[in-house]
């Protein structure tokens, strides 16, 4: 039995007798679903943009410094679409709630695309830390509140002329009349809402549930931008719970503590064929 295949044979185990799953979702996850920021993906939608400002990638993009709102919102807009509302929901995404289905679990994620939902998983059991592409928010965080923005997103785009949007579509806050951003967290003014704050609880309390059960770390594309979040706490879960197993995808970082070898699953194989492996 080689490697590789003794891995995907010790992770389908563990899986298999779990009582508890938590997934862990980075950006590794959902460029490996197909939802890449660079390359061809960029430059085919993303034309004008490039043209113009010279732009490189989605995520570097997302802090040019526009000279006017109405460009801002036209690239913003587009941004927004390509990657929360045009995308469907993407293989790997359902892969991995086959791969959780009939088992306690619970997903804690950086992701702002809303794959998980779309996917199948329970909307109070997805904890999205850093936001959602589907809402704005006061750009000064003056009030707790978020807004959908599926229909002004579409009518930004379809009147987009030169790389802006008309003046009488830019955003303002409805409370302080102020400019509004994306819901990302992007800066020290980042809204959490009701719902952020209900399901940091929800997500607490899985933790104290499982704590000492047989649970699976499932960290899925988490790299260091912001490892607080995932990647150092599921090291430390693992840790301190005899009954736990960390499995680990990605693609650049593999490795992990020392102290968690003997309790660590670690692939940097491709993540669609290695989960639908498993589930086989």
């Amino acid at each position: 039995m080689n490697d590789f295949t003794h891995r995907i044979a010790q992770a389908k185990k563990v899986i298999e007798g779990a009582e508890y799953i938590l997934l862990g979702g980075g950006a590794g996850l959902s460029a490996a679903a197909g939802i890449e920021y660079g390359g061809e993906r960029f430059r085919r939608n993303f034309a004008p943009f490039i043209e113009r400002y010279g732009l490189t990638d989605m995520y570097t993009s997302g802090f040019y410094p526009f000279r006017t709102q109405e460009e801002r919102w036209a690239y913003w807009a587009k941004h927004i679409s390509l990657n929360r509302y045009e995308v469907g929901t993407t293989e790997l995404y359902l892969s991995l709630k086959q791969l959780v289905q009939g088992k306690k679990h619970f997903v804690i994620t950086t992701n702002v695309d809303s794959q998980f939902e779309k996917a199948g998983f329970p909307p109070d059991k997805i904890f999205e830390v850093q936001g959602n592409y589907g809402y704005l928010q006061c750009a000064k965080g003056y009030h707790d509140r978020v807004y959908g923005n599926e229909g002004l997103v579409k009518e930004m785009i379809n009147k987009t002329v030169d790389c802006k949007i008309p003046t009488e579509l830019v955003p303002k806050c409805p409370v302080c009349g102020e400019n509004m951003d994306p819901h990302l967290r992007i800066n020290q003014y980042f809204v959490q809402d009701e719902k952020w704050y209900r399901l940091n609880e929800a997500y607490n309390k899985f933790l104290q549930e499982s704590d000492g059960k047989r649970i699976v770390y499932l960290e899925l594309g988490v790299g260091f931008n912001t490892p607080a979040i995932m990647r150092y706490p599921f090291e430390r879960l693992t840790y301190h719970n005899i009954n736990a197993t960390l499995v680990r995808f990605n693609k650049d970082n593999p490795e992990g503590f020392v102290e968690n070898k003997d309790k660590t699953i670690a692939f940097s194989e491709n993540m669609h064929e290695v989960v639908s492996a498993i589930i086989s």
